[in-house]
């Protein structure tokens, strides 16, 4: 059994945490918190997840050094705005461990993905990107999940595997970083996207269009960031998507139907509670695929919506009369 870091006391951090405590092995979360840690330890729960009970051999603490001493993984799970700056506030205490980024989503500032941040704070230490379709209260409640772990190192990959992996986790391997860091931050744009969907009474027929041809959005992108095409068919790309676009438990799709009910962003995010990456990340994905030319109509559309002030119903009628190509 191993003894785990993890940075974020949200709902995915406590959620990876009741997995990992579960199979036995000791964890430690990190909160910024000093009322989060305490719920956590006192009271054994976590206002994100609030029918989980955590089990005993978890604790939480506000200290970083407390939290990553004599660790053997490092999991960062913080928003992804927030990544950078505290990456740099723990990266003191760290020795040889691996970090696993279990975030999803852009530096804003600089359009990076998660993992150049962790190359650039970090170079050459050793890291892997854990992603795929994985809404933190099923995991919580143990429900059969499926996910990738992404490394540079076979190794890795493997030690990461058998950490996580039992009968109600399944992990698969992938070389492919970029692909899988870069499905899991895209994806939540379409779910923004089904939520206006959804909001404004479209059907099954428009949802399957959306998912798809945003796939197909999600691909161009990322192949021209460096991912590999197929990754973005797998759990991480596709599988991600489904989950994130069709379910009540996604918060980007929330936000998506406040949008499409005409809340304003600052309302938005009020309501919701809870960090959207998506509303970011639109805005990261327009610039990126400007710069690389990328044709990109349905993140186009979403961004004319939260920031050009056009109208749900119209965007819907602009991408269904443009101009007709092939598939």
């Amino acid at each position: 059994m191993k003894k785990i870091a993890i940075i974020g006391s949200g709902s995915w951090g406590v959620a990876l945490s009741i997995h990992l405590a579960n199979m036995g092995h000791m964890v430690k979360i990190w909160s910024f918190a000093e009322d989060e840690a305490e719920l956590i330890n006192k009271k054994r729960k976590c206002k994100f997840l609030p029918e989980a009970i955590l089990p005993q051999n978890i604790t939480c603490n506000t200290d970083f050094e407390t939290v990553i001493q004599d660790t053997d993984i490092i999991l960062h799970v913080t928003p992804s705005k927030f990544v950078r700056n505290i990456l740099k506030q723990y990266k003191t205490y760290i020795t040889n461990q691996p970090i696993v980024m279990c975030a999803k989503g852009f530096e804003k500032e600089t359009l990076y993905s998660l993992d150049q941040i962790i190359e650039e704070e970090l170079p050459n230490h050793p890291y892997a990107v854990l992603s795929g379709p994985s809404h933190a209260e099923e995991v919580s409640k143990q429900i059969p999940t499926a996910m990738v772990v992404a490394a540079k190192d076979e190794d890795l990959q493997e030690e990461i595997r058998s950490i996580f992996m039992n009968e109600k986790m399944r992990i698969y391997t992938s070389f492919d970083i970029k692909g899988v860091e870069l499905g899991g931050a895209l994806k939540n744009i379409i779910a923004f996207c089904a939520g206006i969907a959804a909001e404004l009474g479209l059907g099954d027929n428009s949802f399957a269009a959306l998912i798809t041809r945003g796939l197909t959005e999600i691909s161009r992108l990322g192949v021209k960031l460096g991912g590999n095409q197929e990754t973005f068919y797998g759990l991480t790309g596709l599988g991600d998507l489904i989950v994130t676009c069709l379910s009540e438990h996604s918060r980007n799709r929330k936000a998506g139907k406040l949008i499409g009910a005409g809340k304003t962003i600052e309302q938005t995010r009020e309501i919701v509670g809870m960090t959207i990456e998506s509303i970011d990340n639109i805005e990261v994905a327009y610039k990126l695929s400007k710069i690389y030319n990328v044709d990109m109509p349905i993140v186009h559309a979403v961004y004319d919506v939260l920031y050009n002030e056009l109208e749900p119903k119209k965007a819907v009628t602009m991408l269904m009369t443009r101009d007709k190509k092939c598939e």
